[in-house]
């Protein structure tokens, strides 16, 4: 129980730190750019035209909605952090954990039952915390057209059960699970190959070199994963009633494949991935351009 309280509080501590970031990484990946680019240099030295990063984007949200507002979307967010690391631990609880003798522990089955039983977990998790999270989405995404239509958590939850039904509470979820589950099996199955292949057993710092293996293997495992977080963001919010719901922000999608595919053809994939020195692709037109043309 102990452990328990202290993950949530842990968990909801850093979503709180963490959320003007995730809010300037939303309105980025819809499309959003509310600001022109301008002449900077990369970590090369070569002079580029770039796109703000998150500090000039967050200076412009808090200039309109003051600080208080870089934690708009927080709420809901919170809800399904504490939802999720609770749903996590029961489910993996009722489970069990993995007994395997202890010669057997870098056996490549014991990694199987892992991460099947680890699967299980988290996908309960998005499952039951998905609401949350669309709700999260479209209460930042609505800076864009400056509505109010999800406001307060009760209100949202009204209002997408009104409009769109029980299916609209997990608009995005295909492509989000998916991500989910890609990235476990990548992290999981890269790292029990370098840590018993790669590493030398005899090493005495063998316990650090895996725990950094396995960070390593993460991060490579969620970047080859992100156009399945991307999907997802913009099917939460598309078609909503939003002005970042619809063009020219975003096309009305028919699904989430179709999404895929217009994000690829038009080779937007990575868009909000990073936040900083964001080069200005060529032959791209964004939103600012076409509201100066009006």
């Amino acid at each position: 129980m102990a452990d328990a309280a202290s993950q949530v509080l842990l968990g909801s501590g850093l979503t709180i730190l963490s959320q003007p970031l995730m809010y300037v990484k939303v309105l980025i990946q819809v499309g959003y750019e509310p600001l022109p680019p301008t002449i900077g240099r990369n970590i090369f030295g070569r002079q580029v035209c770039q796109l703000p990063g998150l500090f000039c984007y967050a200076q412009h949200i808090a200039s309109i909605d003051g600080r208080r507002g870089l934690f708009t979307g927080l709420t809901p967010r919170l809800c399904s952090g504490v939802l999720g690391t609770v749903v996590h631990g029961k489910v993996l609880q009722e489970l069990g954990s993995v007994t395997v003798q202890k010669e057997c522990s870098s056996s490549f089955d014991r990694v199987i039952k892992e991460t099947t039983r680890e699967m299980i977990a988290r996908s309960a998790a998005t499952l039951i915390t998905h609401p949350f999270h669309v709700i999260t989405l479209r209460s930042m995404v609505q800076f864009i057209g400056r509505e109010s239509k999800y406001c307060g958590l009760c209100d949202s939850i009204v209002t997408i059960y009104r409009e769109e039904g029980i299916v609209g509470f997990f608009a995005g979820l295909i492509p989000r699970l998916l991500g989910d589950i890609i990235s476990l099996w990548l992290c999981n199955s890269l790292a029990y190959l370098i840590n018993t292949y790669a590493l030398d057993s005899g090493v005495s710092t063998m316990n650090e070199m895996k725990s950094y293996s396995q960070a390593v293997t993460g991060f490579f495992a969620s970047m080859l994963t992100y156009p399945f977080v991307l999907v997802s963001n913009l099917m939460a919010v598309n078609n909503c009633g939003l002005a970042g719901g619809s063009p020219p922000y975003s096309p009305i999608y028919t699904s989430w494949i179709d999404c895929w595919c217009m994000l690829q053809k038009a080779g937007n994939m990575s868009r909000g991935n990073s936040l900083f020195f964001r080069k200005v692709p060529c032959g791209k037109t964004y939103c600012y351009d076409l509201r100066m043309l009006i």
